[in-house]
């Protein structure tokens, strides 16, 4: 590609640092490498020869997969750099003796030898303190020399919500005027990150769809995202709001993406400027306002109030029973397995363009 503006870019937060010029061109190269993959053409020359290192701190079966998958398809190789079997990453004020590694010394070493580097983390491995995930990504960016992919962290998921985009527009053929409920929905499990609804109503307001925010009370999402949102709605004349009522939220809706996070007293708080703890988890509260949710999971009765052609949506893994019917998530309406594929095709356009491959 001539003029490539992508190349050595970051993929961090694409939600808020790239335009939505910048996302149409990331969709028509994902469209395009879906049509040579279809047509079996080869495409091993885009990144012929570069390496890929991947650091999964977290479990995963489609961004691993497509991940991997993808840069052979491009030519490229796959190193795998698991944590704990390697020297684990750390932050500074984080060491632990010949168990971890600073992350600037990472950094420079593998930006020698590789061309990229993605990384999963949330939950657990930042100890569900919100914010440090993606802050631990922001330093390894200001150290290599060579773009850092977010695969998701406690804040965004850009790979998920670029794939999301792609479905949408394939099954659409347009973002404007489509109406798309991001909701809540109930899991057994009150530990669950905010990256897959904060990063899709981003991309959603920020490419025009008229986006409806719905959950119950205690399940608000990061302040900073919601007004980023806004501000997306006033410059595209589309709609964003939210609401506390499941029904409500399904009622018209051409796309309903019924998804489980976090309660707000799940997450610990750090003041930004000082490192100081200002919130603790609250397990007890978690439960207590997840308990309150049980009715939030989506049946073929939810699914009968949205638009004649409305579609179901979610990144997957889906709780089922908990989350979504059997019949809802196998049923006419679900488009989670193009969803997921469309995960390769996504992915592999975003390597193309930031690690400058011959397109």
């Amino acid at each position: 590609m001539k003029n490539n503006n992508f190349k050595g870019r970051d993929w961090l937060k694409p939600e808020i640092d790239y335009s939505r010029q910048d996302w149409e061109k990331i969709l028509d190269l994902a469209f395009m490498l879906k049509k040579r993959f279809a047509a079996e053409k080869d495409t091993t020359k885009i990144l012929k020869a570069q390496t890929l290192f991947t650091m999964f701190f977290n479990q995963s079966l489609r961004t691993r997969s497509t991940f991997d998958a993808g840069i052979q398809q491009l030519g490229g190789f796959h190193c795998s750099l698991e944590p704990g079997k390697t020297y684990t990453p750390a932050r500074k004020g984080f060491d632990i003796p010949y168990k971890t590694e600073r992350i600037k010394d990472v950094a420079e070493v593998l930006s020698r030898i590789g061309d990229a580097i993605a990384i999963r983390m949330y939950g657990p491995p930042a100890g569900w303190n919100y914010g440090f995930a993606h802050a631990t990504m922001e330093e390894f960016a200001e150290y290599a020399a060579i773009p850092i992919i977010n695969m998701e962290c406690d804040k965004y998921h850009p790979c998920q919500a670029l794939a999301d985009m792609m479905t949408v527009k394939e099954k659409f053929g347009t973002f404007k005027g489509i109406k798309m409920t991001m909701s809540f929905a109930y899991s057994g499990s009150i530990e669950k990150p905010r990256a897959v609804p904060q990063s899709v109503i981003l991309a959603a307001t920020l490419m025009g769809m008229d986006v409806t925010l719905s959950h119950p009370e205690g399940y608000d999402l990061d302040e900073q995202v919601i007004s980023k949102c806004e501000e997306y709605s006033r410059q595209n004349s589309s709609g964003f709001r939210i609401i506390n009522d499941f029904n409500k939220g399904f009622e018209g809706a051409h796309v309903v993406y019924p998804k489980a996070w976090g309660a707000h007293a799940c997450f610990n708080y750090f003041d930004p400027e000082t490192g100081k703890k200002i919130k603790e988890q609250d397990h007890a509260e978690a439960k207590r306002v997840n308990d309150l949710a049980k009715g939030w999971m989506t049946t073929k009765q939810q699914m009968e109030l949205t638009d004649k052609n409305g579609i179901y949506m979610h990144c997957l893994p889906a709780d089922r029973g908990q989350e979504v019917t059997d019949d809802v998530i196998d049923g006419p309406q679900s488009v989670v397995v193009d969803e997921a594929e469309n995960r390769l095709h996504a992915h592999k356009a975003v390597m193309a363009l930031i690690m400058g491959g011959n397109i």
